[in-house]
């Protein structure tokens, strides 16, 4: 399907994120609703990526739209099925940095506790990839203000990719609503059609 999406979520996040519940207003107000997926995604790896399959699975060719532990996902998704991924301060090699915290988790939205096991580090250890090399195919963009993830880890890892990086702003992408135009074009939605859309009021 031309010009659909794929929001993947980050850790201990939701449906009922800022960025993500953005998303689904502009795509709700352009009329393309059926083009968006937004899953609620389980806190096992191998789940989630069984939920993100589904999604890509009906949408086509989904632009794939990864927020921290949702651009890892989205890295490893874009590189098995040769899709175009846009990463918002994506997680690199996540499973390295959960060391110290395994034991119980709370979703930051929803309140759901569930535990992080060993087995969630080496599900998201199975998922690493080599490092893309495509930027037609990968936009990734960082704010070296990020208080959750060291931006340059990202800034290495992806640095054969279309980088953007911002001076300032934090782990949840400070005016994200703003750069959304860019998002649409790089998902292949025409400029014509959310040009009467003023992105500042969302």
């Amino acid at each position: 399907m031309s010009g659909s999406i794929l929001y993947i979520h980050g850790f201990n996040s939701a449906p009922a994120s800022k960025k993500a519940c953005q998303l689904v207003e502009v795509m709700e107000q352009l009329g393309l609703s059926d083009q968006l997926r937004v899953p609620a995604l389980h806190h096992h790896p191998r789940e989630a990526i069984g939920q993100l399959e589904q999604a890509i699975a009906e949408l086509g060719q989904p632009l794939l739209v990864g927020s921290s532990l949702g651009g890892y996902y989205a890295t490893h998704l874009a590189e098995r099925h040769g899709l175009k991924a846009l990463l918002v301060n994506p997680a690199v090699s996540p499973h390295r940095m959960f060391d110290g915290y395994l034991g119980t988790q709370k979703n930051l939205y929803t309140d759901e506790t569930w535990e992080l096991t060993h087995d969630h580090v080496t599900a998201l250890a199975e998922l690493e990839v080599p490092a893309p090399q495509d930027p037609q195919r990968y936009q990734v963009w960082l704010q070296t203000g990020d208080e959750t993830l060291d931006y340059r880890l990202a800034q290495q890892y992806y640095r054969a990719c279309a980088l953007r990086i911002q001076a300032g702003g934090d782990h949840s992408f400070q005016g994200f609503v703003t750069q959304l135009p860019a998002l649409l074009s790089f998902a292949g939605i025409g400029a014509d059609t959310y040009q009467a859309i003023d992105f500042t009021l969302l």
